[in-house]
């Protein structure tokens, strides 16, 4: 399906085109921004992927399991360290296809209720998203907006709000499994690694990559090394056993033409219809800054958060509106399926692994914590030095 809505807004893309609706310089100047975009999203994908099957989320889980000693409200807030350190460098997609079955599997192991866990991913996926430019592809766009700051210069920026969306978070999570969450667990039986040599070579490659993400350097450079050595790694120990699956397999080729679609449909809307209306003026002051994360967090549950950021993007005259639009697009798409990519990614995996959660509850529990969490960021967006 995602794949389908992509190549629907590509069509459409082509059809204002060849039309004459749209010049072809919007166009490509969408293309020059998107492709950095595309190939990190499609590089750090296949870092995970590989590093998924040599057993590096397992383990940690696993870890993690060991270190709460049989509490279970333990365990939940080291599942949400462990989506936010994953959402913070690997991206929120990855979060949610990847921590999704390791969470379950976890919930399941311990005979825990497994709703926290499941919604502690997609709920952290999307809250944890403003920490750096990797964490979610809109903010690679912002940051071409913002002047290509560096990542530690954008943590700088954005540390105090994201803290403060996650926190608000972790609080709806307690509230949720603050009567199935009591008692403890048997400690679990640790599961081996597939192959320890890739296992190791994949937590070299993920201990030097993380830090790399910190470099002021495009992130797609060594995302697109890290999974080359990653590839190459498997493949070299396939005769060994180690599970190996070839990359264009694993690329993630529904995710690109859908988000590539966004891209150009944002880009043919930004140069026509955007240019005939007269947008309002964010005012300036705290009050921009709420309005801007107010009307984030609608545009984003409406529509998406992609074409939501390329859209609200021209009405921001501060970098501070370009922080205040990335909360409301980045943690506010938490009431509509379709607010952000990794909800329906989530709910996929969900339901391969035969847990239901309907997207009424869903809604329900969004509609009180997505205006919270972006109020409690955008808050923090002013107060913050």
């Amino acid at each position: 399906m995602i794949s389908r809505i992509g190549w629907i807004l590509w069509a459409a893309s082509a059809s204002a085109f060849a039309a004459g609706a749209v010049a072809s310089a919007p166009l490509i100047a969408v293309g020059e921004r998107a492709w950095p975009v595309l190939l990190f999203a499609l590089s750090i994908t296949l870092v995970a992927d590989n590093a998924a099957r040599a057993g590096v989320f397992t383990s940690v889980a696993d870890r993690l399991s060991r270190l709460a000693r049989g509490r279970r409200r333990v365990l939940l807030a080291s599942v949400v360290a462990l989506a936010v350190a994953c959402t913070t460098f690997l991206s929120l997609d990855t979060t949610a296809v990847l921590l999704t079955p390791v969470m379950v599997m976890l919930a399941r192991r311990t005979r825990s209720d497994v709703f926290p866990f499941a919604f502690a991913t997609v709920w952290i996926a999307n809250t944890a998203s403003l920490t750096l430019p990797v964490s979610n592809l809109t903010n690679l766009l912002a940051s071409h907006r913002l002047g290509q700051p560096s990542p530690l210069s954008w943590l700088r920026g954005m540390a105090v709000p994201s803290l403060a969306a996650i926190a608000v978070t972790a609080m709806a999570l307690a509230i949720m499994g603050r009567r199935t969450l009591r008692g403890r667990y048997e400690p679990v039986t640790a599961v081996e690694p597939p192959d320890l040599a890739l296992w190791r070579v994949a937590m070299v490659v993920l201990a030097v990559l993380v830090p790399t993400l910190l470099l002021p350097i495009p992130p797609w450079i060594p995302a697109t090394a890290a999974a080359i050595a990653l590839i190459v790694a498997a493949k070299v120990r396939k005769r060994a056993g180690a599970p190996y699956r070839s990359w264009w397999r694993d690329a993630p080729w529904s995710l690109l033409v859908f988000a590539s679609g966004l891209f150009m449909a944002g880009g043919v809307l930004e140069a026509t219809l955007l240019p005939r209306l007269q947008l309002p003026v964010l005012p300036t002051g705290p009050v921009g800054v709420i309005v801007a994360s107010a009307i984030g967090l609608v545009a984003a549950n409406v529509f998406d958060n992609l074409p939501a950021y390329l859209a609200l993007e021209s009405l921001t005259q501060l970098d501070l509106h370009v922080r205040a639009v990335l909360i409301g697009v980045n943690v506010g798409p938490l009431i509509t399926p379709w607010g952000s990519l990794a909800t329906l990614l989530w709910h996929r995996q969900l339901t391969t692994l035969d847990v239901e959660v309907s997207w009424r509850r869903y809604v329900r529990w969004g509609v009180v914590l997505a205006p919270a969490a972006v109020a409690a960021a955008a808050v923090a967006l002013v107060v913050a030095p």
